[in-house]
């Protein structure tokens, strides 16, 4: 009985222990701290931790540093490459932080409305055309078993790529009466097919019984641009057809400077949408090769001010962000590129691409009177907190118009084709 009562007795001390270190202030500052760091070249990076931790590095000299000063470990990354710090209580290890020190790397801000111009991968099928015939009404699109969605690329061989290419063909195939070969591009891949075009009983033309378009067109808002390789990132999300509510596969495209003529505010269950129109058709400012989950992407032939920040700026990972305050660059009347107050609501420090990094909440009041929060035209609208480009503006929340999701820079720069990390990577290798 004794022995039993010993063993609970030592068994309590141990508990109380254990939930003693865990709530200890070096126990609870060293967990915060990440197993893998990733910092820029010229960053320094505080922790507070208790004067008993002691932190070490090792690293080829200069390229990092550490500085304890009472309950402050401020770590200086002085050149690119990759370290290790230790950390240790009374002479024990307790932890150790692989650090990597990317190169130097900035962007300059947008916050520009654009004009966007897509050009499809050939012609992209919209629906299907009853064609009145004098057997009844048919749709020779239907009957070759093509979709809404599906892309046109090729007609007997010859490639399509736009919806002009395509009549010559559809006349020929309906006087010859010899059906066109069809190739198709699906979600599920190509496939080709044959389809015999008809005639309207009242009409002198053959037809496909398909509606199909070839281009796009609307606004939004540029996020970033990097000098040196003149690439851009903007938007923030793909472009969807208006119709088929499917991304479109981009042959090519350009971005024009737009001017927002007016704002339809958002209300609760109907997001509000900048109206703009494009400044000059002809004053093509930069090109689209890419349409992907993350925004639009290509290079300007000419550099772009925003007025406010028109200097390259340092990144933010998505682990250095926070929650608190930020703002972000847009325009909500002509070409005026303003800067205005939101709130990081909650991030998640991403280890792999995701559109939905962030959640944040306007808090200003000028642009709350003005649009009601976040509206249609204003996505790809850079964020800044603490002197960083940290992502972009991508969506609003139906149901609450002041509040909706960002992504993180370093996708955008990703998709770009702009690879942070190279430089590490060949000193790795």
């Amino acid at each position: 009985m004794t022995r039993d009562i010993l063993r609970k007795i030592i068994g309590g001390i141990l508990l109380v222990s254990i939930i003693c270190i865990g709530f200890s202030k070096p126990f609870q500052e060293y967990i915060h701290i990440p197993i893998n760091l990733t910092v820029f070249e010229g960053e320094q990076v505080r922790y507070n931790m208790a004067e008993t931790v002691n932190a070490t590095i090792q690293a080829p000299d200069g390229q990092l540093a550490v500085v304890q000063d009472k309950e402050v470990i401020t770590l200086s990354a002085n050149e690119p490459g990759k370290n290790e710090m230790f950390l240790d209580l009374a002479g024990f290890p307790i932890k150790k932080v692989d650090v990597e020190v990317l190169k130097d790397f900035k962007v300059i801000p947008g916050g520009q409305s654009i004009g966007v111009k897509l050009n499809t991968v050939g012609v992209l099928v919209v629906g299907h055309h009853q064609i009145n015939t004098i057997n009844g009404k048919m749709s020779p699109g239907d009957l070759a078993g093509i979709k809404i969605g599906d892309i046109i690329t090729e007609i007997n061989g010859t490639k399509i790529e736009k919806m002009s290419d395509v009549a010559p063909f559809v006349q020929a195939a309906g006087d010859s009466g010899k059906p066109l070969k069809i190739s198709v591009t699906r979600d599920e891949g190509k496939f080709e097919t044959e389809l015999l075009p008809l005639k309207d009983k009242n009409e002198p033309n053959f037809k496909l019984g398909l509606y199909i378009r070839d281009s796009a067109a609307g606004i939004g808002t540029m996020t970033f641009y990097h000098p040196q390789s003149k690439k851009y990132g903007a938007l923030g999300h793909v472009i969807s057809d208006m119709d088929t509510k499917r991304p479109i596969v981009v042959d090519d495209g350009q971005i024009l400077r737009s001017t927002v003529t007016s704002i339809e505010k958002g209300s609760n269950g109907n997001p509000g949408e900048k109206l703009a129109r494009f400044k000059d058709e002809k004053e093509v400012i930069g090109n689209i090769d890419r349409n992907s989950p993350f925004g639009i992407f290509g290079r300007l032939n000419r550099g772009l001010a925003n007025g406010l920040m028109d200097k390259p700026m340092p990144i933010a990972l998505s682990h250095q962000v926070k929650e608190g305050p930020a703002k972000i660059l847009t325009v909500v009347e002509y070409d005026k590129v303003q800067l205005f107050d939101i709130e990081i609501v909650s991030t998640i420090p991403q280890k792999f691409p995701a559109t939905k990094g962030m959640v944040i909440k306007v808090t200003d009041d000028e642009l709350l009177e003005k649009t009601g929060g976040i509206v249609q035209g204003m996505s790809g609208s850079p964020i800044i907190q603490k002197g960083k480009v940290i992502g972009a503006v991508t969506h609003v929340f139906v149901n609450d118009p002041t509040s909706g999701y960002g992504v993180h820079i370093e996708w955008m720069l990703n998709e770009a084709g702009i690879n942070i990390y190279e430089n590490n990577e060949e000193r790795a290798s």
